[in-house]
């Protein structure tokens, strides 16, 4: 299967007014790059899709908030990466290696690149119901 580029703020908007699945967009100059590895409907898992990609960041690149309405998995294939979810106190920086888990909804206020000079990669697993959008613009309470 071949695999597809995709900012993940494009993913956030275009996911609110696609299908599930329809993402035909490639990286805006910018922007980190989000590249699709698989998407399957796990046979124990009913009326959830399962995602595996990449989120390459070139020095200095960051993503906007957002949140994810499934269960996320990360983990740092290269460089480091800056990641702060509403809750915490302060943001962590996790280097190649490294590891986390983002529960279903959780805002995700920071999400970068460390370094100025040097790209980051993050391999990222997705839960997520069928119909759900992998990302969703973050919404501050009392806000629209």
């Amino acid at each position: 299967m071949k695999s597809r580029l995709i900012p993940i703020s494009t993913l956030i908007v275009a996911s609110l007014f696609t299908l599930p699945g329809a993402w035909a967009h490639g990286p805006e100059e910018g922007q980190e790059a989000v590249n699709i590895l698989q998407q399957q409907l796990p046979a124990n898992a009913p009326g959830k899709k399962a995602i595996m990609l990449t989120v390459d960041y070139a020095p200095g690149q960051a993503s906007v908030a957002h949140q994810h309405p499934g269960a996320v998995m990360a983990y740092v294939l290269e460089g480091e990466v800056v990641s702060q979810l509403k809750g915490e106190h302060k943001p962590v920086t996790y280097k190649t290696g490294d590891f986390w888990y983002e529960p279903p909804g959780a805002a995700h206020l920071v999400s970068r690149n460390a370094s100025q000079a040097k790209p980051a990669k993050l391999l990222v697993w997705i839960l997520v119901d069928e119909q759900r959008p992998v990302t969703e613009p973050y919404r501050q309470e009392g806000r629209g």
